[in-house]
């Protein structure tokens, strides 16, 4: 009896859909994302808010603060992260750990 094996046509695909967009597909820890940027903000005529600035902010900072992160730390992370089911990656776990801490 024959044995055939798939292959995957199309892994993944970035490009315009029009003059003025970008378009994109990914696929992380097996979950299938698309995004679509069109007509995108301005800066010069429409620039951040306080508000938006204070939540780059604390992202750069929780981003900060992961990589700053002793090995024994890590260590620590690993552990509570294999006993919960809410995130996907460790890195992610991390940085919603670290990120609550700013709040």
């Amino acid at each position: 009896m024959a044995k055939f094996k798939t292959i995957e046509i199309l892994k993944s695909l970035s490009g315009k859909v029009c003059e003025h967009s970008d378009m994109y597909f990914a696929n992380r820890y097996g979950t299938n994302y698309t995004g679509k940027i069109c007509n995108p903000r301005n800066l010069e005529k429409d620039p951040y808010s306080a508000d938006e600035i204070a939540a780059r902010t604390k992202f750069a900072s929780a981003q900060a603060a992961v990589k700053a992160l002793s090995s024994e730390q890590k260590a620590a992370y690993a552990v509570a992260f294999k006993n919960q089911k809410k995130y996907k990656s460790l890195q992610g776990y991390m940085f919603a750990q670290e990120y609550a801490k700013l709040a």
